[in-house]
């Protein structure tokens, strides 16, 4: 999978956006302004961090070698997932998982916008 598949995949949820906050290479994917993804753009294979539950999190990096954690994110709720064919089956549900997980914790209100 390559990078603009997975902003693609990104960009498909409701009331996501995009942007480099932190500089060329690492595309932040947010929803009402908090992170629920970040695309490693200029790495081949890519590589994109996900919100996750702190349990499944550590199940995940336990059962793909592909899954990492989180690189400078807290470590206990985030992972790294390398793009490398290993995983792509499960990156869309992982990457629908971390939006959840975000748009869960917003405002009544907000989340009320996005559906």
């Amino acid at each position: 999978m390559d990078s603009a598949e997975l902003r693609a995949m990104c960009l498909a949820k409701p009331g996501a956006t995009q942007g480099y906050p932190f500089g060329p290479g690492a595309l932040v994917m947010k929803v009402a302004g908090k992170v629920f993804a970040i695309i490693s753009d200029d790495e081949e294979p890519p590589a994109i961090s996900l919100k996750c539950e702190p349990e499944l999190a550590v199940a995940l990096r336990q059962s793909y070698e592909a899954v990492n954690p989180g690189y400078h994110l807290n470590k206990r709720h985030w992972n790294t997932v390398t793009a490398d064919g290993s995983a792509d089956d499960k990156l869309r549900e992982w990457i629908d998982d971390s939006y959840d997980l975000i748009v869960a914790s917003l405002p009544r209100r907000v989340r009320t916008q996005l559906s």
